[in-house]
Protein backbone atom coordinates (compact mmCIF):
# COMPACT_ATOMS: atom_id res chain seq x y z
CA UNK A 1 0.00 0.00 0.00
CA UNK A 2 1.28 3.46 -0.91
CA UNK A 3 1.01 5.73 2.09
CA UNK A 4 -0.62 9.14 1.61
CA UNK A 5 1.48 12.22 0.98
CA UNK A 6 0.97 14.96 3.56
CA UNK A 7 1.30 18.74 3.52
CA UNK A 8 2.08 20.44 6.84
CA UNK A 9 1.48 24.19 7.13
CA UNK A 10 3.89 25.78 9.60
CA UNK A 11 7.23 24.87 11.20
CA UNK A 12 6.51 25.94 14.76
CA UNK A 13 6.45 23.38 17.55
CA UNK A 14 3.14 21.93 16.35
CA UNK A 15 4.34 21.55 12.78
CA UNK A 16 7.74 20.01 13.35
CA UNK A 17 6.59 17.56 16.03
CA UNK A 18 3.87 16.38 13.64
CA UNK A 19 6.56 15.99 10.98
CA UNK A 20 8.70 13.92 13.31
CA UNK A 21 5.85 11.50 14.02
CA UNK A 22 5.01 11.11 10.32
CA UNK A 23 8.66 10.36 9.65
CA UNK A 24 8.59 7.67 12.35
CA UNK A 25 5.72 6.00 10.49
CA UNK A 26 7.32 6.31 7.07
CA UNK A 27 4.64 8.70 5.81
CA UNK A 28 5.90 11.13 3.13
CA UNK A 29 5.41 14.82 3.90
CA UNK A 30 6.51 18.37 3.15
CA UNK A 31 6.46 21.28 5.59
CA UNK A 32 5.91 24.83 4.33
CA UNK A 33 7.11 27.70 6.50
CA UNK A 34 6.54 31.36 5.65
CA UNK A 35 9.62 32.45 7.61
CA UNK A 36 13.31 31.78 7.06
CA UNK A 37 13.58 29.35 9.99
CA UNK A 38 11.62 27.26 12.47
CA UNK A 39 10.09 28.37 15.75
CA UNK A 40 6.92 30.29 14.90
CA UNK A 41 5.90 32.53 17.77
CA UNK A 42 9.04 31.54 19.75
CA UNK A 43 11.35 32.93 17.08
CA UNK A 44 12.13 36.41 18.45
CA UNK A 45 11.76 39.12 15.79
CA UNK A 46 10.58 36.48 13.34
CA UNK A 47 10.74 38.13 9.90
CA UNK A 48 7.30 36.77 9.04
CA UNK A 49 5.90 39.18 11.64
CA UNK A 50 4.08 36.46 13.56
CA UNK A 51 6.21 36.15 16.70
CA UNK A 52 4.74 37.41 19.96
CA UNK A 53 8.07 37.20 21.84
CA UNK A 54 9.32 40.23 23.74
CA UNK A 55 12.95 40.48 24.76
CA UNK A 56 12.40 39.74 28.46
CA UNK A 57 9.93 36.88 27.95
CA UNK A 58 10.29 33.74 30.05
CA UNK A 59 7.78 30.99 29.39
CA UNK A 60 5.12 30.66 32.11
CA UNK A 61 5.26 26.86 31.91
CA UNK A 62 8.05 25.14 33.81
CA UNK A 63 10.61 23.00 32.01
CA UNK A 64 9.07 19.94 33.68
CA UNK A 65 5.90 20.35 31.64
CA UNK A 66 7.06 21.53 28.23
CA UNK A 67 9.65 18.90 27.26
CA UNK A 68 9.01 16.63 24.30
CA UNK A 69 8.59 12.97 25.21
CA UNK A 70 11.55 11.66 23.25
CA UNK A 71 13.93 14.60 23.61
CA UNK A 72 14.57 15.89 27.15
CA UNK A 73 15.32 19.53 27.85
CA UNK A 74 18.88 20.32 28.99
CA UNK A 75 19.45 19.39 32.63
CA UNK A 76 20.96 22.80 33.44
CA UNK A 77 17.91 24.79 32.35
CA UNK A 78 16.29 27.06 34.93
CA UNK A 79 12.76 26.20 36.01
CA UNK A 80 11.25 28.84 33.71
CA UNK A 81 13.44 29.20 30.62
CA UNK A 82 13.94 32.35 28.57
CA UNK A 83 12.44 32.22 25.09
CA UNK A 84 15.91 31.98 23.51
CA UNK A 85 16.57 28.69 25.34
CA UNK A 86 13.27 27.27 24.13
CA UNK A 87 14.02 28.25 20.54
CA UNK A 88 17.45 26.61 20.71
CA UNK A 89 15.78 23.48 22.06
CA UNK A 90 13.48 23.50 19.04
CA UNK A 91 16.47 23.79 16.69
CA UNK A 92 18.25 20.95 18.44
CA UNK A 93 15.13 18.77 18.15
CA UNK A 94 14.67 19.46 14.44
CA UNK A 95 18.32 18.75 13.69
CA UNK A 96 18.49 15.67 15.92
CA UNK A 97 15.61 14.01 14.09
CA UNK A 98 16.66 15.15 10.60
CA UNK A 99 13.57 17.22 9.90
CA UNK A 100 15.10 20.35 8.40
CA UNK A 101 15.53 18.81 4.96
CA UNK A 102 11.74 18.35 4.78
CA UNK A 103 10.97 22.03 5.42
CA UNK A 104 10.68 24.63 2.66
CA UNK A 105 11.41 28.02 4.20
CA UNK A 106 10.30 31.42 2.91
CA UNK A 107 7.36 29.64 1.33
CA UNK A 108 3.84 30.56 2.39
CA UNK A 109 0.74 28.49 1.67
CA UNK A 110 -1.55 30.99 0.00
CA UNK A 111 -4.49 28.67 -0.65
CA UNK A 112 -5.53 25.19 0.41
CA UNK A 113 -8.42 23.73 -1.59
CA UNK A 114 -9.96 20.33 -0.96
CA UNK A 115 -10.70 18.43 -4.15
CA UNK A 116 -14.06 16.81 -4.84
CA UNK A 117 -12.63 13.28 -4.78
CA UNK A 118 -10.43 13.97 -1.76
CA UNK A 119 -6.93 15.33 -1.53
CA UNK A 120 -5.69 18.90 -1.60
CA UNK A 121 -4.53 21.49 -4.09
CA UNK A 122 -1.96 23.70 -2.37
CA UNK A 123 -1.00 27.05 -3.91
CA UNK A 124 2.32 28.44 -2.68
CA UNK A 125 3.68 31.97 -2.50
CA UNK A 126 6.20 30.93 -5.18
CA UNK A 127 3.34 30.40 -7.63
CA UNK A 128 3.72 26.63 -7.57
CA UNK A 129 0.67 24.40 -7.22
CA UNK A 130 1.23 21.17 -5.29
CA UNK A 131 -1.06 18.22 -4.66
CA UNK A 132 -1.30 16.21 -1.46
CA UNK A 133 -3.46 13.44 -0.10
CA UNK A 134 -3.81 14.97 3.37
CA UNK A 135 -3.32 18.32 5.07
CA UNK A 136 -2.08 19.13 8.60
CA UNK A 137 -2.83 22.71 9.66
CA UNK A 138 -0.23 23.93 12.17
CA UNK A 139 -0.17 27.68 11.54
CA UNK A 140 -0.72 28.62 15.19
CA UNK A 141 -3.29 30.84 16.87
CA UNK A 142 -1.17 33.53 18.56
CA UNK A 143 -0.47 35.76 15.59
CA UNK A 144 -3.72 37.39 14.36
CA UNK A 145 -3.80 40.15 17.00
CA UNK A 146 -7.20 41.49 17.98
CA UNK A 147 -7.83 45.07 19.10
CA UNK A 148 -11.37 45.86 20.27
CA UNK A 149 -13.25 48.77 18.79
CA UNK A 150 -14.13 51.60 21.19
CA UNK A 151 -15.90 54.90 20.51
CA UNK A 152 -13.81 58.01 20.06
CA UNK A 153 -10.24 58.43 18.88
CA UNK A 154 -6.82 58.29 20.49
CA UNK A 155 -4.03 60.67 19.53
CA UNK A 156 -1.15 58.81 21.19
CA UNK A 157 0.76 55.70 20.19
CA UNK A 158 -0.92 52.31 20.43
CA UNK A 159 0.32 48.78 19.81
CA UNK A 160 -0.87 45.27 20.46
CA UNK A 161 1.17 43.25 22.96
CA UNK A 162 1.99 40.95 20.02
CA UNK A 163 4.23 43.72 18.67
CA UNK A 164 5.76 44.75 22.01
CA UNK A 165 9.49 44.01 22.14
CA UNK A 166 11.12 46.18 24.84
CA UNK A 167 10.18 49.32 26.81
CA UNK A 168 11.76 51.21 23.91
CA UNK A 169 10.49 49.25 20.88
CA UNK A 170 8.44 49.67 18.81
CA UNK A 171 7.23 52.57 20.97
CA UNK A 172 9.37 54.36 23.54
CA UNK A 173 7.38 54.00 26.78
CA UNK A 174 10.01 55.44 29.10
CA UNK A 175 8.72 58.46 31.01
CA UNK A 176 5.26 58.05 29.46
CA UNK A 177 1.82 57.45 30.92
CA UNK A 178 1.07 53.94 29.68
CA UNK A 179 -2.19 52.00 29.70
CA UNK A 180 -2.09 48.20 29.38
CA UNK A 181 -5.50 46.77 28.46
CA UNK A 182 -6.19 43.21 29.62
CA UNK A 183 -5.26 40.83 32.42
CA UNK A 184 -3.88 37.82 30.57
CA UNK A 185 -0.33 36.51 30.76
CA UNK A 186 1.11 38.98 28.26
CA UNK A 187 -0.54 41.86 30.10
CA UNK A 188 1.05 40.66 33.35
CA UNK A 189 4.54 40.61 31.84
CA UNK A 190 4.31 43.90 29.96
CA UNK A 191 2.73 45.74 32.89
CA UNK A 192 5.28 44.33 35.35
CA UNK A 193 8.15 45.43 33.13
CA UNK A 194 6.85 48.91 32.33
CA UNK A 195 5.69 49.66 35.89
CA UNK A 196 9.26 49.66 37.20
CA UNK A 197 10.10 53.19 38.27
CA UNK A 198 12.83 53.84 35.66
CA UNK A 199 10.35 52.91 32.92
CA UNK A 200 6.86 54.37 32.56
CA UNK A 201 6.05 57.59 34.38
CA UNK A 202 2.79 55.95 35.42
CA UNK A 203 1.40 52.53 34.51
CA UNK A 204 -2.34 51.85 34.33
CA UNK A 205 -4.03 48.50 33.75
CA UNK A 206 -7.60 48.35 32.48
CA UNK A 207 -9.77 45.30 33.05
CA UNK A 208 -13.50 44.68 32.77
CA UNK A 209 -13.41 41.95 35.41
CA UNK A 210 -11.16 40.66 38.15
CA UNK A 211 -9.01 37.58 37.60
CA UNK A 212 -7.06 35.24 39.86
CA UNK A 213 -3.31 35.53 39.42
CA UNK A 214 -1.44 32.30 40.05
CA UNK A 215 2.08 32.35 41.50
CA UNK A 216 4.86 30.47 39.73
CA UNK A 217 6.13 28.66 42.82
CA UNK A 218 4.70 26.64 45.68
CA UNK A 219 7.07 25.65 48.49
CA UNK A 220 10.09 26.31 46.29
CA UNK A 221 8.84 24.19 43.39
CA UNK A 222 7.17 25.27 40.14
CA UNK A 223 3.42 25.31 40.68
CA UNK A 224 2.77 23.08 37.65
CA UNK A 225 5.46 20.48 38.43
CA UNK A 226 3.25 18.10 40.41
CA UNK A 227 -0.32 18.46 39.13
CA UNK A 228 -3.34 16.60 40.45
CA UNK A 229 -3.71 13.16 38.84
CA UNK A 230 -5.53 13.14 35.51
CA UNK A 231 -8.00 10.52 36.78
CA UNK A 232 -9.24 12.73 39.61
CA UNK A 233 -12.82 13.97 38.96
CA UNK A 234 -12.93 17.47 37.52
CA UNK A 235 -14.97 18.96 40.35
CA UNK A 236 -12.59 17.68 43.02
CA UNK A 237 -9.52 18.88 41.08
CA UNK A 238 -10.97 22.35 40.72
CA UNK A 239 -12.03 22.53 44.38
CA UNK A 240 -8.60 21.46 45.59
CA UNK A 241 -6.83 23.75 43.12
CA UNK A 242 -8.98 26.75 44.02
CA UNK A 243 -8.38 26.19 47.71
CA UNK A 244 -4.64 26.02 47.16
CA UNK A 245 -4.50 29.14 44.98
CA UNK A 246 -6.58 31.18 47.40
CA UNK A 247 -4.36 30.02 50.25
CA UNK A 248 -1.24 31.06 48.35
CA UNK A 249 -2.26 34.51 47.16
CA UNK A 250 -5.13 35.56 49.43
CA UNK A 251 -7.64 38.12 48.17
CA UNK A 252 -6.90 40.02 44.97
CA UNK A 253 -8.35 43.13 46.60
CA UNK A 254 -5.53 43.01 49.15
CA UNK A 255 -3.20 44.02 46.29
CA UNK A 256 -5.48 46.78 45.07
CA UNK A 257 -6.97 44.64 42.29
CA UNK A 258 -10.66 44.06 41.59
CA UNK A 259 -12.01 41.01 43.36
CA UNK A 260 -12.87 38.23 40.86
CA UNK A 261 -16.52 37.27 40.56
CA UNK A 262 -15.50 33.78 39.44
CA UNK A 263 -13.35 30.98 40.81
CA UNK A 264 -9.66 30.51 39.95
CA UNK A 265 -10.42 27.89 37.28
CA UNK A 266 -13.38 29.58 35.59
CA UNK A 267 -11.16 31.60 33.27
CA UNK A 268 -7.89 30.92 31.49
CA UNK A 269 -5.13 30.88 34.08
CA UNK A 270 -3.11 34.07 34.55
CA UNK A 271 0.38 33.36 35.90
CA UNK A 272 2.85 35.92 37.22
CA UNK A 273 5.60 35.94 39.78
CA UNK A 274 5.88 39.72 39.75
CA UNK A 275 2.58 41.47 39.01
CA UNK A 276 1.12 41.16 42.50
CA UNK A 277 4.30 42.58 44.00
CA UNK A 278 4.19 45.53 41.59
CA UNK A 279 0.53 46.15 42.33
CA UNK A 280 1.06 45.84 46.07
CA UNK A 281 4.00 48.24 45.85
CA UNK A 282 1.87 50.95 44.30
CA UNK A 283 3.58 50.79 40.93
CA UNK A 284 0.38 49.84 39.08
CA UNK A 285 -2.89 51.79 39.03
CA UNK A 286 -5.93 49.64 38.27
CA UNK A 287 -8.78 50.95 36.16
CA UNK A 288 -12.06 49.40 35.05
CA UNK A 289 -13.22 48.78 31.52
CA UNK A 290 -12.85 51.43 28.81
CA UNK A 291 -15.89 53.52 27.89
CA UNK A 292 -14.30 55.57 25.12
CA UNK A 293 -11.06 56.93 23.73
CA UNK A 294 -10.71 60.67 24.21
CA UNK A 295 -7.88 62.30 22.27
CA UNK A 296 -4.95 62.44 24.65
CA UNK A 297 -6.74 60.32 27.23
CA UNK A 298 -9.11 57.47 27.97
CA UNK A 299 -12.48 57.60 29.75
CA UNK A 300 -13.32 54.54 31.83
CA UNK A 301 -16.61 52.90 32.76
CA UNK A 302 -16.73 54.66 36.15
CA UNK A 303 -16.56 58.05 34.42
CA UNK A 304 -12.96 58.77 35.38
CA UNK A 305 -10.52 60.05 32.77
CA UNK A 306 -6.77 59.56 32.61
CA UNK A 307 -4.28 61.26 30.34
CA UNK A 308 -2.53 58.51 28.39
CA UNK A 309 0.46 58.64 26.03
CA UNK A 310 0.67 54.97 24.99
CA UNK A 311 -1.87 52.12 24.90
CA UNK A 312 -0.70 48.50 24.84
CA UNK A 313 -3.60 46.28 23.85
CA UNK A 314 -3.10 42.86 25.49
CA UNK A 315 -6.46 41.77 24.16
CA UNK A 316 -5.83 38.39 22.60
CA UNK A 317 -5.97 36.88 19.16
CA UNK A 318 -8.36 35.73 16.48
CA UNK A 319 -8.15 32.16 15.20
CA UNK A 320 -7.32 32.53 11.54
CA UNK A 321 -6.77 30.20 8.59
CA UNK A 322 -6.23 32.66 5.73
CA UNK A 323 -5.48 29.90 3.21
CA UNK A 324 -9.00 28.45 3.45
CA UNK A 325 -11.90 29.80 1.40
CA UNK A 326 -14.31 27.13 2.64
CA UNK A 327 -16.25 28.68 5.59
CA UNK A 328 -16.74 25.35 7.36
CA UNK A 329 -12.95 25.01 7.71
CA UNK A 330 -12.58 28.40 9.45
CA UNK A 331 -13.39 29.89 12.84
CA UNK A 332 -16.77 31.59 13.16
CA UNK A 333 -17.56 35.17 14.20
CA UNK A 334 -17.33 34.18 17.88
CA UNK A 335 -13.81 32.77 17.41
CA UNK A 336 -15.00 29.17 17.54
CA UNK A 337 -13.14 26.76 15.25
CA UNK A 338 -15.00 23.96 13.47
CA UNK A 339 -16.22 21.21 15.83
CA UNK A 340 -13.31 18.77 15.86
CA UNK A 341 -13.01 15.20 17.08
CA UNK A 342 -10.24 15.15 19.71
CA UNK A 343 -9.60 18.76 18.59
CA UNK A 344 -8.04 17.27 15.44
CA UNK A 345 -10.48 15.86 12.86
CA UNK A 346 -13.56 17.33 11.24
CA UNK A 347 -16.17 14.59 10.79
CA UNK A 348 -16.79 13.91 7.12
CA UNK A 349 -13.38 15.30 6.09
CA UNK A 350 -11.00 12.35 6.57
CA UNK A 351 -7.90 14.02 5.15
CA UNK A 352 -7.75 17.23 7.21
CA UNK A 353 -6.07 17.59 10.63
CA UNK A 354 -5.79 20.64 12.88
CA UNK A 355 -2.65 20.49 15.02
CA UNK A 356 -2.15 22.43 18.25
CA UNK A 357 -5.49 24.21 17.97
CA UNK A 358 -6.11 24.50 21.71
CA UNK A 359 -5.31 26.56 24.76
CA UNK A 360 -4.18 23.66 26.94
CA UNK A 361 -3.23 24.05 30.57
CA UNK A 362 -0.40 23.97 31.42
CA UNK A 363 1.29 24.14 28.00
CA UNK A 364 0.84 24.28 24.25
CA UNK A 365 4.48 23.49 23.42
CA UNK A 366 4.16 19.69 23.43
CA UNK A 367 0.42 19.42 22.78
CA UNK A 368 0.58 18.64 19.05
CA UNK A 369 3.26 16.05 19.83
CA UNK A 370 0.50 14.13 21.63
CA UNK A 371 -2.05 14.70 18.86
CA UNK A 372 0.40 13.47 16.25
CA UNK A 373 0.13 9.97 17.74
CA UNK A 374 -3.44 9.78 16.47
CA UNK A 375 -2.76 11.42 13.11
CA UNK A 376 0.23 9.27 12.16
CA UNK A 377 -1.37 6.02 13.31
CA UNK A 378 -4.53 6.91 11.37
CA UNK A 379 -2.69 7.70 8.15
CA UNK A 380 -0.72 4.45 8.49
CA UNK A 381 -3.89 2.39 8.90
CA UNK A 382 -3.18 1.59 12.54
CA UNK A 383 -5.97 3.73 14.03
CA UNK A 384 -9.59 4.10 12.99
CA UNK A 385 -11.96 6.61 14.61
CA UNK A 386 -15.53 5.69 15.54
CA UNK A 387 -18.40 6.37 13.15
CA UNK A 388 -19.51 9.95 12.47
CA UNK A 389 -22.40 9.90 14.96
CA UNK A 390 -20.12 8.74 17.78
CA UNK A 391 -17.50 11.33 16.79
CA UNK A 392 -20.15 14.04 17.08
CA UNK A 393 -21.23 12.74 20.49
CA UNK A 394 -17.64 12.74 21.75
CA UNK A 395 -17.04 16.25 20.39
CA UNK A 396 -19.99 17.57 22.40
CA UNK A 397 -18.99 15.68 25.55
CA UNK A 398 -15.40 16.90 25.29
CA UNK A 399 -16.44 20.52 24.77
CA UNK A 400 -18.76 20.36 27.77
CA UNK A 401 -15.93 18.96 29.88
CA UNK A 402 -13.16 21.29 28.74
CA UNK A 403 -14.97 24.61 28.31
CA UNK A 404 -18.17 24.25 30.34
CA UNK A 405 -16.84 25.97 33.46
CA UNK A 406 -15.52 29.07 31.68
CA UNK A 407 -17.45 32.30 31.23
CA UNK A 408 -18.40 33.01 27.61
CA UNK A 409 -15.54 34.83 25.88
CA UNK A 410 -13.54 34.63 22.67
CA UNK A 411 -10.48 33.62 24.70
CA UNK A 412 -12.17 30.51 26.07
CA UNK A 413 -13.32 28.76 22.90
CA UNK A 414 -10.36 26.36 22.73
CA UNK A 415 -9.57 25.71 26.40
CA UNK A 416 -8.28 22.26 27.33
CA UNK A 417 -7.03 20.25 30.31
CA UNK A 418 -3.76 18.79 28.95
CA UNK A 419 -3.41 15.89 31.37
CA UNK A 420 -7.03 14.74 31.06
CA UNK A 421 -6.83 15.05 27.27
CA UNK A 422 -3.67 12.94 27.01
CA UNK A 423 -5.08 10.24 29.28
CA UNK A 424 -8.29 10.07 27.21
CA UNK A 425 -6.33 10.16 23.94
CA UNK A 426 -4.20 7.14 24.90
CA UNK A 427 -7.34 5.18 25.75
CA UNK A 428 -8.92 6.14 22.42
CA UNK A 429 -5.77 5.17 20.50
CA UNK A 430 -6.04 1.68 21.98
CA UNK A 431 -9.73 1.41 21.02
CA UNK A 432 -9.01 2.80 17.56
CA UNK A 433 -6.19 0.29 17.02
CA UNK A 434 -8.67 -2.55 17.63
CA UNK A 435 -11.16 -0.99 15.21
CA UNK A 436 -8.44 -0.61 12.59
CA UNK A 437 -7.32 -4.23 12.98
CA UNK A 438 -10.92 -5.44 12.62
CA UNK A 439 -11.15 -3.43 9.37
CA UNK A 440 -7.98 -5.03 8.02
CA UNK A 441 -5.71 -2.04 8.76
CA UNK A 442 -6.71 -0.45 5.48
CA UNK A 443 -5.49 3.06 4.73
CA UNK A 444 -8.38 5.46 5.38
CA UNK A 445 -6.73 8.13 3.21
CA UNK A 446 -5.65 6.79 -0.15
CA UNK A 447 -2.70 7.99 -2.19
CA UNK A 448 -3.95 9.75 -5.30
CA UNK A 449 -0.46 10.16 -6.78
CA UNK A 450 -1.44 13.48 -8.30
CA UNK A 451 0.86 15.51 -10.49
CA UNK A 452 2.23 18.82 -9.23
CA UNK A 453 2.14 21.85 -11.47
Amino acid sequence: MTKPRVCIIGAGCSGFTTAKRLKDYGIPFDVYEASDDIGGTWYYNNPNGQSACYQSLHIDTSKWRLAFEDYPVPADWPDYPHHSLLLQYFHDYVDHFGLREHIRFNTRVEKAERLAHGGWRITLSTGEVMHYDALCVANGHHWAARIPDYPGHFDGAQIHSHNYRTPFEPVDCVGKRVLVVGMGNSAMDVASELSQRPMAQKLFVSTRRGVWIFPKYYKGQPLDKNPAPAWLPKGIKQWLGARMVKGLVGKMSDYGLPEPEIGPFESHGTVSGEFLVRAGSGDITMKGGIERLDGDGVVFADGSREQIDVIVWATGYDISFPFFDEPSFKADADNRPPPLYKRIMKPGVPDLFYMGLAQPLPTLVNFAEQQSKLVAAYLAGQYLPPDAAEMERIIKADEDYYTGQYYAARRHTIQLDFDHYVRALLKELDKGARRAAAAGNRLPVQSHQLEDA
